[in-house]
């Protein structure tokens, strides 16, 4: 993950949720993210009812949720926050370097899935890239993601509705690459791009880029 992403313009606080079983993780998570300017730790919880309750409440901008509670899962707490809050952003921190957690959070509509390995200034910089709308992997997990995309293929009912430009953009997707890099890989205008991106997402049943990534993983696309 790279470091370095800009802050939000000034005057826009990141509001930040934090759960965590371990009171000692969360608060080096709130000493961590506080010492930046543009974040404020609007609330945090150590059980998964609690932290729903809370989240729901409170409406903050990103919820950075551990993936393995003792009462739970935060990977469930983001499924019923998405489902209820679209614009509330949720990114799995967690020890466990757990393929199929991953694949599970990001269907469940995580913008990232991070490992708690991750430097202190990479966290930052996650939190303001799902803050500012956008979706990421931990670099560590990524290679399993695109080795998994690289298998024989395993037919979904859902790809019998895409056209062949539009598997071919969701194997790309599925590497990583921006429209503007789809766009010229196969030699078209970004905006038909933007536009067979839209279609594929509706004839999937997604949501965003990422799901649209783990999806042909998960298929081998």
């Amino acid at each position: 993950m790279a470091t370095g992403q800009p802050a939000p313009p000034p005057g826009r606080t990141i509001r930040i949720f934090l759960l965590d079983d371990h009171e000692v993780v969360r608060r080096g998570l709130r000493d961590l993210l506080s010492e930046e300017p543009d974040i404020e730790i609007v609330g945090e919880a150590g059980r998964a009812d609690e932290a729903l309750e809370q989240i729901m409440a409170l409406r903050p901008d990103v919820a950075v949720l551990d993936a393995r509670l003792q009462d739970g899962s935060g990977i469930e707490v983001c499924r019923q926050v998405r489902s209820n809050d679209s614009g509330i952003a949720c990114l799995i921190l967690t020890s466990f370097d757990d393929e199929d957690a991953l694949f599970t959070a990001i269907m469940a509509g995580a913008a990232g899935y991070v490992l708690k390995q991750i430097r202190g200034a990479a966290l930052v910089d996650a939190v303001r890239r799902v803050a500012a709308g956008q979706s990421l992997l931990d670099p560590e997990v990524t290679p399993r993601v695109l080795y998994r995309l690289r298998q024989g293929p395993a037919e979904d009912e859902r790809l019998a509705g895409l056209t062949d430009q539009e598997r071919r953009i969701l194997a790309l997707i599925a590497e990583g690459l921006t429209n503007r890099q789809i766009a010229n890989r196969m030699y078209l205008a970004e905006k038909t791009v933007k536009n067979y991106v839209s279609s594929m997402l509706s004839k999937l049943g997604l949501e965003s880029r990422t799901q649209a990534a783990v999806f042909a993983t998960k298929l081998g696309t």
